[in-house]
């Protein structure tokens, strides 16, 4: 992949989830819900659009949280990623 974000922005290549419920049923993919969990592959510098420094609290490598309904998906390389503004990432899970 080759995309750097600008100012706050973080990629997430989100997680997959499965398609089928324990029980066998496979769910059509539009009552699957948006996945909420992925890995950061790449961040912004952190300057804001005023020109005001915002440090990044994430970095490329970390499994984050993000708001559901957040960002934009985008498709490289048959593979779907969602470009966010950092404050719409809700935790790092360590």
């Amino acid at each position: 992949m080759n995309i750097k974000p600008l100012f706050d922005r973080v990629v997430i290549l989100p997680d997959t989830h499965d398609n089928m419920t324990n029980s066998g049923i496979i769910l059509p993919e539009t009552s699957q819900g948006r996945p909420q969990t992925g890995q950061v592959v790449a961040v912004g510098d952190g300057t804001d659009f005023d020109g005001n420094q915002i440090n990044m609290k994430v970095g490329v490598g970390d499994k984050v949280v993000y708001n559901k309904y957040s960002g934009a998906e985008f498709k490289i390389d048959d593979k779907i990623y969602v470009i966010i503004r950092q404050i719409d990432v809700i935790g790092v899970i360590e």
